[in-house]
């Protein structure tokens, strides 16, 4: 497989959001490992040898405790990890392709040491420094957030808005550009990891992986 990321992987995303059901999903499996998973699976290995390897996440929704019975996730994802949940991830969806990188908790004790290194003046100076670059960049940070601080923090604390962050991301929305289906995606997507390594690392070094992470 080569040649980039086929534009049908974008419809059948559009398409999925119209019927998203087992039925359908069956009747269009060999398209989506057509058009997804193996585009997917290209673009990871051929990031492999800079960036380590890339996991490919399910396409089934965990719907246990969701008002939304959806069975399908509405996009492909792939996380090159340097620790669990921590990584740099790449994006598949009828929007077209995102990238970018951050962290996602994967047990309770990531969000409170993340907290500290922001507070921390030396350690939270210099993640501020990196998010500016990234914003001026062009690239949009997201994560869940309280809704006005953590308990405990003042509202005058110079980096009150990376404090409120429960877990932090970088991503660029790219759409659907001309090379989305061309080889040249790998370079897109390695620049654009290249970009927010500063971010992984910091968040490599200070909130780690989780000491005890959820089953899932």
């Amino acid at each position: 497989m080569s040649g980039g990321i086929p534009l049908d992987a974008l419809d059948f995303f559009d398409e999925l959001s119209v019927e998203n059901t087992r039925a359908w999903w069956q009747a269009n499996r060999a398209r989506w490992e057509e058009s997804v998973r193996e585009p997917m699976e290209w673009l990871a290995e051929a990031l492999t040898d800079e960036f380590g390897a890339a996991r490919l996440y399910r396409p089934h929704r965990d719907v246990r405790f969701s008002a939304d019975k959806s069975p399908y996730k509405d996009h492909q994802g792939a996380l090159a990890a340097t620790v669990p949940g921590v990584g740099f991830y790449v994006q598949v969806s009828a929007a077209g392709l995102l990238t970018g990188g951050g962290f996602y908790p994967t047990g309770p004790d990531q969000t409170p040491r993340y907290r500290a290194a922001v507070d921390a003046p030396a350690s939270g100076g210099a993640l501020q420094t990196v998010v500016d670059r990234l914003v001026a960049d062009g690239f949009e940070l997201g994560g869940e957030r309280v809704a006005t601080r953590p308990r405990g923090v003042d509202a005058d604390h110079p980096r009150l808005e990376l404090m409120r962050h429960k877990h932090l991301v970088a991503s660029r929305q790219h759409g659907a550009p001309s090379w989305l289906d061309t080889e040249e995606v790998v370079d897109r997507v390695r620049a654009d990891w290249r970009a927010v390594r500063p971010l992984v690392d910091w968040l490599t070094e200070h909130v780690g992986a989780s000491e005890a992470p959820r089953r899932r």
